[in-house]
């Protein structure tokens, strides 16, 4: 396929995407995440009954799909049934869905709320949906409240058409239940796609019916490494039969979401070595790792017998998943086996390769040439632009900005995933407030302030960034629970920057949504971080005075903060931080959030010493 057709399906939903549509400041009256791109107020409500019927529309499956899924939603959340029914709908006091042309893209939408009737349109079932995840928060959040919606006009659209969360299942396996639940809470966010990472040094989680060792060995290994030098030797593993996977497929589609799967090559692949050591440079044997960090085992890339068992994966899984992309890894290869390999060395020198960097974009390009055989395109991390970027790959730039700015000026796709914005398995808080982590610190505010499009690029440039994503890789992520801790607040965040647009997007009043939002997320029973609510110490030191300026600062919204200057607990009837404070120094600092007299955060402390200079 010719580069500039195969860009141009890149770029299709990003450009779709687009809304016509001024942007008015930000609006107080609604707590709706990500932030709709256009309200309009008028005044009444509507008011929910027993009578209240939801009607689609006959002649799109999807679309009734939907209205099943509203009414099932508002009976969780407010106990009350709706009738669903195709085909026209009465005057009155119902809940319309259609399908309509529009210029609002596949996933815009406009909801019009009118005393005794509400009105969903929609170019496509996923705007639909969307709007419909708008509808529940215009809601009370109070459980079994009165069901009343604000009379009102929104007409909305995402900034990006790849707003994404990948779950590094690979290091630590994750039950379909787990990976549904997942889904869903991405669904309420609005977010479309699921990098599933499937393969990794520490674990092959896919069933490969034509290479059974790849579960059977590779799936499973002694223990976990759970900090830095412990070892926690209780055997671990699990994997996905293909029955499993379409199924998890096709709830995601149910929900609009695309799954993407990785398959890790060249490097990350000692599950499938332990499995196939004759797929490896030195031939093996190998165990099973059960120390996180990079190997220097790789799959041997002067052995065609290497590409025809990737091809053969590779086969099986473009099956599974309708998607159009398949991530391939390529990040984090040591080169050391291939230097010494008489195989990979004749493959560069007859191949007319500078080097082993050039040997890996060769590796990568003869993979993105089978896939698009398969009528698939390809995604890899910023690694695979060493060497050379494969014809029409696209890049998931994770090693800062550098690689997603290089590889769109090159008018190649790009994901932006910076690590120090978009990596959730960071700590939200300070360390001694969270669980250990691997590292990195991305509080709530830092992932709210990215933006994803680069200065450096020109406005023809920028329209090779498809959108953004987190990632959550599993190292020290042990359980569904810390899975889900680890991810939200912070998606919600990465949800309205990939949706919203950057002069819609105001931190003061997405903390004021968020207030509602943590209700939300009580209500549903996702276990989510209050990290926000964690009080952070700004201390500024004037040495020669033996004084220091203190401020404190949270991530939420209009905090009471309470604190002390003697190393006691605060109480609700401490000291009020109303503005930065003047102290002598030594001190001990200990401050929290408090609410109706209780406390509402935990507690943090600083000493501020004297300076031993």
């Amino acid at each position: 396929m010719k580069m500039k057709a195969f860009i141009g399906m890149w770029l299709m939903a990003v450009l779709t995407a687009a809304t016509v549509y001024a942007v008015p400041a930000a609006d107080t009256s609604i707590s709706v995440i990500p932030a709709p791109q256009h309200v309009r107020h008028s005044n009444g409500q509507f008011t929910l009954n027993a009578q209240t019927r939801i009607v689609a529309e006959p002649g799109d499956e999807a679309l009734q799909q939907v209205a099943r899924d509203l009414a099932d939603a508002i009976l969780r959340q407010s106990g009350l049934r709706l009738k669903v029914t195709a085909g026209k709908s009465a005057a009155s006091n119902v809940i319309i869905l259609r399908l309509r042309p529009d210029t609002l893209g596949d996933e815009g939408y406009r909801l019009r709320v009118q005393p005794g009737l509400a009105s969903i349109t929609a170019s496509r079932p996923a705007g639909a949906f969307y709007a419909m995840q708008t509808l529940l928060q215009l809601l009370p959040v109070q459980a079994r409240a009165k069901p009343v919606l604000p009379v009102l006009e929104i007409i909305d659209s995402p900034r990006f058409g790849w707003r994404g969360l990948m779950l590094d299942v690979g290091r630590y396996y994750y039950p379909v239940s787990y990976i549904k639940q997942y889904l869903d809470y991405m669904a309420m966010h609005k977010l479309n796609t699921f990098h599933w990472h499937l393969t990794e040094d520490h674990g092959w989680r896919i069933e490969i019916k034509k290479y059974p060792r790849l579960t059977a060995v590779g799936a499973w290994r002694n223990g976990t490494q759970i900090t830095n030098n412990r070892i926690n030797h209780q055997p671990h593993g699990g994997f996905y039969t293909q029955e499993e996977v379409k199924e998890v497929v096709a709830y995601a589609q149910s929900k609009f979401i695309t799954v993407v799967p990785e398959i890790e090559m060249p490097g990350h692949s000692m599950a499938a070595l332990a499995a196939y050591p004759e797929l490896s440079c030195t031939g093996g044997p190998f165990e099973m790792p059960v120390n996180w960090g990079i190997r220097k085992e790789v799959f041997c890339a002067g052995n065609e017998k290497t590409f025809a068992f990737l091809e053969d994966v590779l086969s099986e899984v473009a099956e599974l998943f309708p998607g159009q992309t398949i991530h391939i890894g390529g990040d984090e290869c040591p080169k050391d086996r291939w230097k010494a390999c008489a195989r990979c060395q004749e493959r560069i020198k007859s191949n007319k390769l500078k080097d082993e960097h050039e040997l890996q974009s060769y590796f990568i390009t003869r993979i993105e040439k089978f896939l698009q055989s398969k009528g698939k395109r390809i995604i890899g991390w910023d690694e695979i632009l060493e060497g050379g970027l494969a014809p029409n790959a696209a890049v998931m730039s994770w090693r800062g900005t550098q690689g997603g700015i290089q590889a769109a000026k090159l008018l190649h796709p790009v994901v932006m995933t910076p690590n120090h914005f978009m990596y959730f398995d960071y700590y939200q808080g300070e360390h001694y407030l969270e669980p250990y982590c691997i590292s990195g610190f991305v509080p709530l505010r830092k992932v709210y302030d990215y933006e994803p499009v680069p200065a450096e690029l020109t406005p023809e440039e920028s329209r090779f960034i498809l959108g953004v994503q987190a990632n959550i890789w599993c190292e020290y992520i042990h359980s569904p629970e810390r899975a889900t801790y680890m991810t939200f607040p912070r998606a919600a965040a990465l949800a309205e920057t990939g949706w919203s647009s950057k002069n819609r997007k105001q931190w003061d009043d997405f903390t004021r949504r968020m207030e509602t939002q943590y209700l939300r997320y009580e209500q549903a029973g996702i276990g989510y971080a209050a990290s926000a609510y964690n009080v952070a110490f700004s201390v500024q030191k004037d040495s020669a005075r033996n004084k220091a300026v203190v401020t404190l600062q949270t991530d939420s919204y209009l905090p009471e903060i309470r604190y002390t200057l003697n190393g006691d607990e605060p109480t609700a009837a401490s000291l009020p931080y109303n503005q930065p404070f003047e102290v002598e120094m030594p001190v001990n600092i200990r401050a929290a959030v408090f609410r109706n007299g209780k406390l509402h955060s935990k507690v943090s402390a600083t000493a501020i010493l004297r300076n031993s200079k």
